[in-house]
């Protein structure tokens, strides 16, 4: 046998493709970029744009259209972070893959060569040993003891027997045995790539983040249009016709448009993403981020993640302790040295190694006959020079003692003891020759896959913040319950898979435990939580897990026995396969949330005064007769100055609000799906402290002409406007949580003052402002700092009314 030559391999990879599986086409970076428009709130900001332009081009487009070009701008901006951080992302995910890729033994040239799976060909000769994954489907040419583990396409957890002659498909596990498996179908034409593209043409659910701000941004938009035709109505009744009154309305709807807010969000979550990735996760979308910190229940796998996934023995409960290691050594296919065997089979080696010389043993008991496992008589038997050791199943060993049956029945009732406390119970025996009846006892052994160290105390945690956990697994009930109840997961009601489809909706709601689960009842579990109003994240690691994967509010893949399939469809994917990484990201999501309601209280705050600013301000030049230098009704602020507060103003101040940690966001219940983008006390806060800052500013409109020109007025406004701003980011950060010191903060606030005094007296025309008197200027930081001070005062009355 010699195997496809080089040549014949090369030739083969160019006519079926590389061995991957099928994805969804990566999306053009120029997609993304124009998927970032795709908001409310940026509808607006493109009317403005096209009215401003209009205006511009009506008018003789004689001068530099700076308002306009400054919303072109900021759009290109936003679009351009957003597209990058979502490109960022997917790279993410890509490195993760790469590092993962498989290697196999292939048949080349008479010669087995170590190449990457992804280069395997219909044709070739793959030798498999225990621990290997299948890389391709195919057929077994030689098959020596061969157990497969088929659960990552079927969900069946039992290993089955194979032989030569017999199909093998991508994606399974050798557990026991060696074997060639000729190739015959790779990538997309493979079982699990014909899964993998069934789920290609899925579609994504929103995240709450998103399905918020969508309906947030629609209500935004319908006010502010509704608005802005007002003011050109009112404005057409008191002077006619004129394009003065549309740019009234034009520089409204950029007030009123937060146009820095899809920026720091996009940062904002951009830095929860780096956050996790330093905390064993990948995020594959962004919003997924914030809709973690929104999961009212996670729905957890057992092996692995509550779990270290590495059976170990825990006790051997031995008549004949000598006799029993001896079994446990020599009834074994596993490798201790190069780690491939099955679990089980390497923890039974782990145990026996530490009182005896397992390679000693087997030289000096060679292996005359075997029978190997089988679920139909449940034990192995190993025949040596000094007789048959034999392990398996309590039930299916301890009829075949030579005892009498009141000591069978209490072995018996012995085993099921330790089940119901979450062992796996192993019975030992040893008969002479190839006797498989009349045997001796030797013992049982107790293994346990033991919890992860610090899934305990992440249990507690999540428990703590309101999150409900429930296990889903593959799993005896009795092990599954014994294990939940370890980890601290309060667990009364347990259903096994066959009794699932014989629950309602509302009996599934009471169900701590799934054990013995088969793909579908996972999908049905989450579907049966959701429709009760849960968020519900759920995680998983085989292709039978993906579609309840993509149905779930969050899908938590695994990165280290995570197929790949699971990893495209989920939301997260956890480098170490820990729950404790589940708690961490909930916890970095709620973060997260937490700093986007503090810089959406700080941002709408801004835009309420700045609304409020222009319509009365508007009113009030009606009344009292204020008017420009060529005669036009007086508009406070213009266009370009609202755009420089809502961006540069408020921008880098709500950024450093994303860099808030806020110790306490677990110790509170999760916000429910269906709740606003704001709660009530953060309404209360904008509206009062916009209107505070309005109103200081509307009687600055009033007085100011006493003393000062139109235009200096107009400046002073602008200023006081941009530095009163920058304070309330303090009293904007505080709610029932109190965060940690901000150092950022405080130095971009500083910045933000600096640099709107350069503006105001090193370059006087650069914002359609004139110099004003130093006495202004202390007038202005006076009413800062009062603004400041009246603004906190809000904040206690409106937070402490919230605390009663």
């Amino acid at each position: 046998m010699r195997g496809l030559s080089w040549q014949e391999a090369r030739e083969r990879l160019q006519e079926y493709g590389p061995n991957t599986l099928p994805e969804k086409p990566p999306e053009p970076l120029w997609r993304k970029f124009l998927r970032q428009f795709q908001s409310p709130l940026i509808y607006i900001l493109l009317l403005a744009l096209v009215v401003d332009l209009g205006l511009w081009l009506a008018e003789g487009a004689e001068e530099v259209p700076l308002e306009s070009l400054a919303i072109l701008a900021i759009l290109l901006l936003n679009a351009t972070l957003g597209a990058f951080q979502e490109k960022r992302s997917e790279e993410a995910i890509k490195r993760l893959k790469a590092l993962a890729e498989p290697f196999v033994w292939v048949l080349r040239d008479g010669e087995f060569r170590r190449v990457p799976a992804r280069e395997v060909v219909p044709g070739d000769v793959v030798r498999l040993e225990a621990g290997d994954r299948v890389p391709a489907d195919g057929v077994f040419l030689e098959a020596s003891g061969v157990l497969l583990d088929e659960s990552v396409l079927t969900g069946e957890s039992v290993p089955v027997e194979k032989g030569a002659g017999e199909e093998a498909y991508a994606g399974t596990l050798l557990v026991r045995g060696r074997a060639l498996l000729e190739v015959a179908r790779t990538g997309p034409g493979s079982a699990m790539g014909r899964i993998a593209g069934l789920l290609v043409g899925m579609e994504e659910e929103e995240t709450p983040l998103e399905r918020r701000l969508n309906a947030f941004g629609h209500r935004v938009a319908r006010f502010v249009l509704l608005l802005a035709l007002a003011l050109v109505l009112l404005g057409f009744w008191v002077e006619g016709p004129s394009f003065r009154m549309v740019l009234f309305a034009v520089a409204l709807a950029v007030a009123a448009v937060p146009e820095g807010l899809p920026a720091v969000l996009t940062l904002t979550l951009a830095l929860g993403v780096e956050r996790m990735a330093g905390r064993k996760a990948v995020v594959r979308r962004l919003a997924a981020v914030e809709a973690l910190g929104s999961v009212t229940l996670i729905a957890t796998d057992k092996t692995g993640t509550l779990t270290e996934n590495r059976m170990g023995v825990q006790e051997l409960l031995a008549w004949d302790r000598e006799q029993a290691l001896l079994a446990m050594a020599l009834c074994n296919d596993a490798d201790l040295a190069t780690g491939a065997g099955d679990p089980l089979e390497l923890g039974l080696l782990r145990y026996a190694a530490r009182y005896l010389d397992v390679e000693k043993a087997r030289r000096e008991n060679p292996r005359l006959s075997e029978r190997p496992f089988d679920s139909a008589w449940k034990y192995m038997r190993v025949t040596t020079p000094r007789g048959s050791f034999l392990k398996g199943a309590p039930e299916a060993l301890i009829p075949r003692l030579s005892l009498p049956e009141a000591e069978k029945a209490k072995l018996l009732e012995e085993a099921e003891g330790h089940a119901a406390q979450g062992f796996r119970v192993l019975a030992l025996a040893f008969g002479e020759g190839e006797r498989e009846e009349g045997l001796a006892f030797l013992g049982f052994v107790l293994l346990l896959d033991p919890p992860r160290p610090e899934v305990p105390e992440a249990v507690q945690k999540v428990l703590g913040a309101g999150v409900r956990v429930v296990m889903v697994t593959g799993d005896h009930p009795a092990t599954a319950l014994a294990i939940a109840r370890r980890v601290g997961i309060p667990a009364e009601v347990v259903a096994t898979g066959e009794e699932i489809g014989e629950l309602s909706d509302e009996e599934l709601l009471e169900v701590d435990v799934f054990a013995r689960v088969r793909p579908e009842d996972k999908l049905r579990i989450v579907e049966a939580f959701q429709r009760a109003g849960e968020v519900v994240a759920m995680t998983g690691d085989g292709v039978n897990d993906a579609p309840a994967l993509k149905r779930a509010d969050v899908g938590v893949a695994m990165g280290q026995r995570g197929s790949d399939v699971s990893r495209e469809v989920a939301d997260l994917v956890l480098l170490d396969d820990n729950f404790a990484a589940i708690v961490a990201a909930i916890e970095e999501g709620r973060n997260i949330y937490e700093n986007i309601q503090k810089f959406i209280r700080f941002v709408f705050s801004t835009n309420v005064s700045l609304v409020l600013v222009i319509a009365l301000g508007m009113v009030l030049a009606v009344l009292a007769g204020l008017r420009d230098a060529l005669g036009h009704l007086l508009l406070p602020l213009t266009a370009l100055q609202v755009l420089w507060i809502n961006f540069v103003t408020d921008g880098p101040p709500a950024l450093a609000l994303g860099l808030d940690r806020n110790p306490g966001v677990l110790s509170r219940p999760p916000r429910p799906k269906d709740s606003p983008l704001l709660d009530g006390p953060s309404v209360h806060f904008i509206l009062l402290t916009g209107s505070l800052k309005a109103g200081m500013t509307l009687a600055m409109l009033l007085a100011l002409p006493l003393w000062l020109g139109i235009e200096a007025m107009q400046s002073a406004v602008f200023h006081f406007m941009a530095i009163g701003q920058v304070f309330f980011a303090y009293p904007a950060r505080r709610t029932h949580i109190t965060p940690l010191p901000n150092p950022y903060l405080n130095a971009v606030i500083a910045l933000e003052i600096l640099l709107q005094l350069l503006v105001g007296t090193l370059a006087p025309g650069l914002l359609q402002v004139v110099p004003i008197p130093p006495w202004v200027w202390l007038l202005i930081l006076g009413a800062a700092f009062l603004a400041w001070g009246m603004a906190e005062g809000v904040y206690r009355v409106v937070w402490r009314k919230e605390g009663r």
